[in-house]
């Protein structure tokens, strides 16, 4: 499917370096290069997903830049763990179900495109927030569009059923993409480190008592 979203860019990519070949050849290489960096960006790697119940999957990959615990302010109003992921222009960008669950709600909110980094790309930027029920308690995903970034695309709606790693959707060019979790789970990243969506295990759920 993220193939699919490239199509646009890459054909009119294509279709400018041909002209430019029949006028001044030289000119076509900059646009070939730039449709082979389409290509890279637009890449969907496979990844290798924890069978674990108790796992929590990255939903993205990237920099962790930020872990904290912050007041989630679209659904529940409660206090949660937020876990912010940075996606660099040279990241993939396909955004995957970091749990198991069916998508309750989703709201996408048009806003400005500041730099993913700013802090105020929290509440200014445009983003689509994701609810997903599972049978441990509410997930809640955020897509951020940043400074380059200007849609944001959605694959699953709203009563889906996804499994954990599904492809859910994706941000075009740089952004950024937040997972708010229960209080009660364990986060086992930090600031600093990159994590791949989908592979790498980024929390877990409490273990049940009986």
């Amino acid at each position: 499917m993220a193939y699919r979203e490239a199509r646009p860019f890459l054909y009119t990519l294509v279709l400018a370096a041909a002209l430019a070949w029949l006028l001044t050849p030289w000119l076509s290489v900059p646009l070939l290069l730039g449709a082979g960096y389409v290509l890279y960006f637009f890449r969907d790697p496979d990844r290798t997903i924890s069978a674990e119940p108790r796992d929590i999957v990255s939903p993205a990959d990237g920099r962790v830049i930020s872990v904290i615990e912050e007041e989630e302010r679209w659904f529940s109003k409660e206090k949660r763990l937020r876990v912010a992921i940075f996606l660099s222009v040279f990241d993939v960008h396909v955004n995957r179900a970091p749990v198991a669950g069916r998508i309750a709600r989703m709201i996408h909110e048009a806003g400005k495109f500041l730099d993913a980094r700013d802090p105020a790309v929290d509440v200014q930027n445009e983003h689509q927030t994701w609810l997903i029920e599972t049978e441990r308690g509410p997930v809640v995903l955020r897509q951020i569009a940043g400074l380059i970034a200007r849609r944001i695309v959605a694959w699953s709606e709203m009563g889906d059923r996804v499994a954990k790693g599904d492809r859910i959707g994706m941000i075009r060019f740089g952004s950024r993409t937040d997972i708010y979790l229960p209080l009660d789970c364990e986060i086992l990243v930090k600031a600093g480190e990159r994590v791949a969506g989908g592979s790498t295990v980024i929390a877990r759920w409490p273990e049940e008592t009986s």
